[in-house]
């Protein structure tokens, strides 16, 4: 007898729906040009916080696409480092913000499997899952 059936499941909430919702934001077009083989996705809260510049540094020249390449650079530098697979890996990027300030952003990828079991990758904010 399995330990859980159909009639176990309380919630269920797909990669697609998130996608869908806007809770991820799917960055794969721009992670297949940094040389990553799997679809790829940002939390709401890493898209709005650490991608999306001020209006201060936006006015400097700063933008989403320079600092998602940023972003998605700094973990691929990341996971070529790690010692052997691993399916959690915390990187870190700078982030300039006010059009000077910078600080440094502690993020969270996770390597896990996507709605048909394929592997993806989902970037997020250390609190998050």
């Amino acid at each position: 007898m399995p330990l859980f059936d159909d009639t176990d499941l309380v919630f269920s909430y797909s990669r697609r729906q998130a996608l869908e919702d806007g809770v991820l934001v799917d960055v794969s077009e721009m992670a297949r040009e940094a040389r990553f083989r799997y679809p790829v996705a940002v939390t709401r809260a890493v898209w709005d916080g650490v991608v999306t510049p001020d209006a201060e540094s936006r006015a400097l020249g700063q933008s989403e696409a320079g600092r998602l390449w940023d972003v998605l650079t700094v973990l691929r530098v990341a996971i070529r480092r790690s010692k052997g697979p691993a399916q959690t890996l915390e990187f870190q990027v700078i982030v300039i913000q006010h059009g000077a300030d910078r600080r440094i952003v502690t993020l969270k990828a996770v390597c896990g499997p996507a709605d048909d079991w394929s592997p993806c990758i989902t970037v997020m904010l250390p609190a998050e899952d």
